[in-house]
């Protein structure tokens, strides 16, 4: 009834009143948002101490579901697992390929510290972001300045690059998401008086969606399978697959082939309680280089498993692989490879391994 009242008084209809309130309510929110925003640099300026390593190129492991941490238990297997020589995790560097690029340019060199403390303040945004993001300066200094740089509070900068990974495995990065961000730089310049250089959200969102549709169409897993003619004891199938170069994995329960450190493919999670009646072996396509030959390498290991142990290679329906089905592969291999190679994400490349992980 008071509301009937204030409405005749103001000679508002019921649009207008709710648009209001609508209006009233947004500006609630973005108060709040300042709020908590104002609270979280106040803090970080209090810190002293500054952590790259714990919040620019944080990688996930490309060895999916193969490396789970220790959960302080032990699962059974086939026997130790054998250490091996691996690279340690490369570091990424910025890709406008795959990534949002803003640009942030000083009047004046600024300090990597000063910069720090107004980055420290987006920790809200590792918990939230689903996307990757990174940081990178060009340093003051032209004696050391070769490349852009992780940002080191003792430096001083020219140019600061904030980047979003526009997508990956769980899909193109969100309006929302990309919207905050550049919201974020476009702060982070009013506060450092800095120029900047930023795309359109509506320019990269398209870039995130054709990128996420190139990486749909090449992002193949193939498998090949190894069916034994008799249940092979646990104990004699580890011995084979170490005699051939395999390791077995962290959580004891699938096989790993290396080369050069690197992952090259994998075989299918097996129970080590149990008799083998079969094992698929898996590649990763885009994960691994070219030139690695990993198909025909995984061919060779599967055939040679199978000679070893009495059995054959199937499909996933159970028919044998035949050399059509195998010329066919490799035909669709060379169009995924050169699809790659044309969309600038080489397979086995750096930015490969972002984008598909």
């Amino acid at each position: 009834m008071y509301i009937e009242q204030i409405m005749t008084m103001l000679g508002l209809s019921d649009l207008q009143l709710a648009l209001a309130v609508i209006g009233l309510l947004i500006l609630i929110a973005v108060a709040i948002l300042n709020i908590k925003y104002a609270r979280a640099r106040r803090k970080a300026r209090e810190l002293t101490q500054y952590s790259l390593d714990d919040r620019f190129g944080k990688e996930p492991s490309f060895s999916q579901g193969f490396a789970d941490g220790d959960t302080g238990r032990t699962e059974p297997s086939f026997g130790e697992v054998q250490s091996t020589t691996i690279s340690a995790p490369e570091k990424f560097a910025i890709d406008p390929r795959i990534d949002c690029v803003i640009t942030l340019r000083f009047d004046e060199a600024i300090s990597g510290a000063e910069i720090l403390a107004e980055i420290n303040a987006w920790t809200d945004l590792e918990a939230q972001s689903t996307a990757r993001w990174m940081c990178e300066g060009l340093n003051a200094n032209i004696d050391v300045a070769e490349d852009w740089e992780e940002l080191h509070p003792e430096s001083s900068y020219s140019d600061l690059q904030l980047a979003i990974q526009l997508a990956s495995r769980k899909g193109a990065i969100g309006v929302l998401e990309l919207s905050d961000f550049c919201s974020r730089a476009q702060a982070l310049a009013e506060t450092l008086g800095s120029q900047i250089d930023m795309p359109s959200v509506s320019t990269m969102l398209d870039s995130a969606k054709e990128l996420d549709a190139m990486a749909a169409e090449s992002d193949i897993q193939l498998s090949i399978n190894v069916l034994f003619d008799e249940a092979t004891p646990g104990a004699n199938f580890d011995a084979l697959m170490r005699k051939r170069g395999f390791r077995l994995s962290r959580n004891g329960r699938a096989y790993e082939f290396f080369s050069n450190g690197a992952l090259i493919f994998t075989s299918a999670e097996i129970d080590p309680n149990a008799p083998v009646k079969q094992v698929t072996l898996l590649l990763e396509v885009p994960l691994v280089s070219q030139d690695e030959r990993a198909f025909e390498r995984m061919l060779g290991e599967g055939i040679e498993i199978a000679q070893a142990a009495h059995g054959r290679l199937v499909d996933d329906n159970g028919i044998n692989l035949t050399e059509a089905a195998v010329i066919s592969i490799r035909q669709h291999l060379d169009v995924l490879y050169d699809n790659l190679e044309k969309g600038g994400v080489p397979a086995g490349s750096s930015t490969a391994s972002r984008l598909f992980s």
